[in-house]
């Protein structure tokens, strides 16, 4: 979630995840989306982290028909890259001529979802390294806030911002303002992890909202990339995480778990750690069962299976280099929110495809953009990495183009 980001937040994909609805293209023109759903609360809770602009982000939508999962949290807004303290996407798309996640949300919403929206994050310049003070780093935010109407927002704080105790001043005093200002905002706040809960900086990042007099929705600890493999060590270092908010805020346990969240990563870290399905499905068990406010993960542009599934032992911002199904992971969000999971059947036996050149397309197999297929007597051409998406199924804004008739 952290290394990962920066490394590989250049890699771009040319589609936005489901990106344009007939019925919204009024608002998504002039960047405006539809009307926030009315979520529970612990779907924000259970969004995991999408990036719309990077990493080959897939189709929001897809994964909302295959899994139930009604909540993303996307990332990041962050300074400019030039400096200022204006909101950007990934540092270098202006939140206030947005369309183009906008167009995102607007789909997201005509499906009955909703977002939040997570600012900072491990790479770039954090809006209040830049910005002169908590009053103005707010109304930064307020800028996403308002332009997306959002219910909720978390403040990633982490490497190297969270070392500056200025910013992280001023980043606390923004996120109590902003929970201030609008009543019912879901709030959030993710951080490192050690062994003994969190470092130093996250203590101190602790002691800074204790005395700003500041209580988010949740603190939340993200358990890898720090010698963390298994669910073990994750569950150990929520234990810990638990005394620490005990001890700073003067909690009960229940109070402290009450306030507590999970941040994890699916898959290989980006220092080859493994979490697997088993080791999702035990930390959700303690999460649940200690009635934690948060389970989110990072992230969805890599909950599908590489091609080798251990993607040769490499860490990648778009699959997970381990062997699972699409959204496999997504489906342990779902179920922190309270909701079963749809169970699918893929079709095994495509129809009849006639006179078509193209090879049959599989369910199993794994598609790039460009490859082509047949199904149903027509030839598809992919628009980026897919599988077991069948051509035809998500209609025109679905991964597969129809290039007609064979």
């Amino acid at each position: 979630m952290r290394r990962l980001r920066a490394l590989l937040s250049g890699v771009a994909t040319a589609a936005l995840a489901t990106a344009g609805l007939a019925a919204f293209a009024a608002q998504q023109a002039s960047g405006a989306p539809a009307d926030a759903a009315a979520l529970s609360s612990r779907w924000y809770a259970a969004a995991p982290y999408l990036m719309p602009h990077d990493n080959n982000p897939p189709d929001a939508g897809a994964i909302m028909d295959a899994t139930g999962l009604k909540a993303f949290q996307l990332a990041f807004i962050l300074a400019p890259n030039g400096g200022g303290c204006s909101p950007t996407w990934d540092g270098t798309s202006p939140v206030s001529s947005d369309t183009a996640v906008a167009s995102v949300i607007g789909a997201i919403r005509a499906k009955g979802g909703d977002v939040s929206v997570s600012i900072g994050g491990y790479g770039g310049t954090k809006l209040g390294q830049t910005c002169s003070d908590a009053a103005s780093t707010a109304a930064a935010y307020q800028q996403v806030i308002t332009k997306y109407q959002l219910k909720a927002i978390d403040f990633d704080l982490e490497e190297p911002e969270y070392e500056n105790t200025a910013a992280i001043a001023r980043e606390i005093g923004a996120a109590k303002i902003l929970q201030q200002n609008n009543p019912g905002l879901y709030v959030s706040v993710t951080t490192a992890a050690t062994a003994d809960g969190t470092g130093w900086f996250g203590k101190q990042m602790l002691n800074e909202a204790k005395a700003q007099g500041f209580t988010p929705n949740n603190f939340s600890i993200m358990p890898f990339d720090g010698g963390f493999n298994g669910a073990a060590a994750q569950t150990s270092a929520l234990t810990n995480f638990n005394a620490i908010l005990r001890t700073t805020f003067g909690w009960d346990e229940a109070t402290a778990y009450a306030h507590e969240g999970f941040s994890g990563m699916n898959g290989r870290s980006d220092t080859g750690e493994y979490f697997t399905q088993a080791d999702f499905q035990t930390v959700l068990d303690f999460a649940t069962g200690h009635h934690m406010d948060r389970f989110t993960f990072w992230s969805l542009n890599r909950d599908r299976q590489c091609a080798p599934p251990d993607n040769n032992g490499k860490t990648s911002g778009t699959c997970s280099s381990v062997a699972q199904a699409d959204w496999d992971f997504a489906k342990y969000s779902v179920r922190f929110a309270g909701v079963t999971p749809p169970t699918t059947t893929p079709p095994t036996t495509p129809p009849p495809t006639g006179s078509c050149t193209a090879a049959a397309w599989s369910p199993g197999a794994v598609y790039t953009g460009g490859n082509t297929v047949s199904y149903g007597g027509h030839t598809w051409k992919a628009k980026w990495w897919t599988q077991n998406e069948t051509p035809g199924s998500t209609g025109e804004w679905g991964v597969w183009q129809d290039l007609g008739p064979c």
